[in-house]
């Protein structure tokens, strides 16, 4: 799939009501075909090996063979980008984070809905899917059966939707990333980027060997903080190599100071 494309999907839930919201939802969006809809697991794996889907929305509990074992029966390396969908269940809720993996809990909303979309079609478009493959590996706890992206499983490209157009921005172009309400924006050069992703996500996402949280709200490139601030008042902070400042939590400052190797100096 090239930034262009349309993006093929699949929904699968057993539930008539559960595939018409997501249909629904894929519908508004004009970069999106639906290309199948199936309402138990074996159909699912039919679906999966004859339409070749970008993506899946993947209902968790069904009949048959449920999500997971859909994953098993197509085998992670062969499976496309998936998102699963699940009632509560504290068990599978738990896998999911465990292996990183995405999940929609029903009921869901819309903004809910578009974070995992985004993810997903982020992960398409950048052709990262060895890396969810992995994952999905890690879930069925049969982590050889897929391959690990050379570099581990942080991203080194960030897909920015930009009015009709996706952005590439490479990981090792951003300075810093700031928390924006509930939306992330990235600093490159004199360029702001906003996405809707979580500090929490991207911290995770992003190879704590370049980056590092320093504060709730502020993400850091190591090579480019120039050095560690401290004032009288007890607050602490970084200067960039741009000049940039921001905030650093004292709960993260001793594990900065070691990973930098710096002294504190005092605040100008």
């Amino acid at each position: 799939m090239t930034t262009n494309a349309t993006l093929r999907v699949l929904i699968v839930d057993d539930e008539p009501l559960a595939r018409q919201r997501l249909e629904d939802l894929l519908s508004a969006r004009k970069d999106v075909e639906v290309v199948g809809r199936a309402d138990s697991g074996r159909k699912a794996v039919e679906a999966i090996r004859t339409l070749h889907p970008d993506l899946v929305f993947l209902d968790v509990q069904m009949p048959g063979l449920t999500g997971v074992e859909v994953v098993q029966e197509v085998g992670p390396e062969h499976m496309p980008a998936v998102v699963f969908v699940t009632a509560y269940d504290q068990y599978a809720v738990k896998a999911f984070e465990l292996a990183a993996l995405d999940y929609l809990l029903k009921p869901f909303d819309d903004e809910r809905f578009e974070r995992a979309f985004e993810r997903a079609r982020e992960a398409i478009i950048l052709r990262d899917l060895s890396s969810l493959r992995a994952r999905l590996a890690r879930l069925l706890g049969t982590e050889t059966s897929a391959p690990r992206p050379p570099a581990g499983d942080y991203i080194e490209r960030i897909a920015v939707d930009m009015r009709g157009q996706v952005r590439i921005v490479p990981v090792d172009d951003i300075e810093c990333i700031t928390a924006s309400g509930t939306y992330a924006e990235l600093h490159v050069g004199k360029e702001r980027f906003v996405i809707r992703e979580r500090m929490q996500t991207l911290e995770e996402r992003l190879d704590p060997a370049r980056f590092m949280r320093i504060h709730r709200s502020a993400i850091v490139r190591l090579d480019q903080v120039e050095a560690l601030l401290y004032s009288a008042g007890g607050d602490y902070g970084v200067r960039l190599k741009s000049g940039k400042k921001l905030s650093v939590s004292r709960s993260r400052r001793k594990a900065l100071e070691e990973r930098l190797g710096l002294d504190a100096l005092k605040g100008e």
